[in-house]
């Protein structure tokens, strides 16, 4: 019997997911301003990451699909950007940036891992 991949089956996409909801948990609890300037860049950059991966994962072409998993990759590299300014701002604490830094830190290979088995694995 054949298995087929699922997109609960790919790594990258359950923890850029469940940052993704992390990040929002921090985020709600800013003040307007922060909320609506930093807060809603960071949400969207980050919820970016793994809505990249679903949308490659639902094309059919291997050339659609690591066109997406790129978006992901360069989603994780915005939401460093957006974690950089939330800390210098002081509106994260030192163990909510170090968590959402470690993660993001790990993505970016989790998601080449990715674009190298699609590439490797599908002929169309």
């Amino acid at each position: 019997m054949v298995k087929y991949l699922h997109l609960n089956d790919i790594n990258s996409y359950k923890t850029s997911f469940e940052l993704s909801n992390f990040v929002w948990n921090i985020v709600i609890t800013w003040n307007n301003l922060a909320k609506y300037t930093v807060g809603q860049q960071f949400i969207n950059a980050i919820d970016s990451v793994s809505a990249n991966i679903a949308e490659g994962f639902g094309r059919y072409h291997k050339k659609d699909k690591i066109k997406f998993y790129y978006n992901s990759r360069a989603s994780v590299y915005e939401s460093l950007d957006w974690l950089q300014k939330a800390k210098v701002r002081k509106l994260i604490t030192s163990e909510e940036y170090q968590k959402v830094f470690s993660i993001l830190q790990a993505l970016p290979k989790e998601i080449n891992s990715l674009i190298n088995y699609t590439n490797s694995h599908l002929s169309v």
